[in-house]
């Protein structure tokens, strides 16, 4: 089954730095029947202006993973990291037993991501954060490339490491591109860019989806594209 949340039926919030559309409840958007999808919590798409960002905050056993799509964002946290990830790659933090964090946009440009917070199939764990370049290359064939997991049987595929038996694949689609993407629990899926279809059924630019009961998606892009799509299992 695929049920798509379009991008206008979204949670908002615009404040000025930050134009945030929110696909669960979160902050000051509250939804009863939008508050996880599975161990899913959080997915946020924002856009932080130039030169503004998210001050000093705390977090705990949370999975978060934030997806750069235009611009870059630079982290730093009270662990002694800091780094900063570009439009297509991605950062991992497993806040585990706390850690306090800042994510700040220090480009001359708006900057377009997704946060996407995940909880942990383990608690108190150490904290840790790592972030990893991409490659750029659209897909025409096969499956999305993979991004992050937590999964036994994903080990050593240069993925980007989380506390849960979860996936996060993704990247560009090239124009008439068709690609079978396997499902393992259930998923969730993104569309950064462009317009695809997931089994015959339309997403345009912005769009969510929750794919249930199915173990492999077909999705197909008539021009370039970007898609992502989340495998995470079912409430614990």
């Amino acid at each position: 089954m695929i049920t798509v949340y379009p991008y206008d039926q979204l949670g908002h919030a615009d404040h000025g730095w930050l134009d945030a559309h929110h696909h669960f409840s979160f902050a000051h958007y509250w939804n009863d029947d939008r508050v996880h999808f599975g161990e899913l919590r959080v997915i946020n798409d924002d856009k932080v202006g130039p030169k503004r960002g998210f001050g000093a905050h705390p977090h705990d056993n949370m999975e978060i993973i934030t997806y750069v799509r235009e611009g870059a964002i630079t982290h730093q946290d009270n662990l002694g990291n800091k780094g900063r990830t570009g439009a297509g790659d991605v950062q991992v933090m497993s806040a585990g037993t706390g850690v306090v964090h800042s994510e700040h946009n220090l480009e001359d440009v708006d900057t377009r991501l997704y946060q996407i917070w995940i909880m942990p199939d383990k608690e108190n764990v150490t904290p840790r954060w790592e972030q990893r370049e991409f490659p750029s290359t659209p897909v025409s064939a096969g499956a999305l490339p993979l991004l992050v997991s937590g999964r036994d049987e994903d080990k050593g595929k240069g993925a980007l490491f989380i506390h849960q038996d979860a996936a996060i694949s993704g990247g560009k689609l090239s124009a008439g591109a068709k690609i079978v993407q396997p499902i393992k629990h259930q998923a969730y899926l993104l569309t950064p860019s462009g317009g695809v279809t997931v089994n015959g059924v339309a997403l345009n630019k912005g769009d969510g989806a929750e794919v249930t009961d199915l173990k492999e998606i077909v999705i197909e892009a008539s021009g370039e594209a970007e898609v992502l799509v989340i495998d995470v299992p079912k409430a614990a």
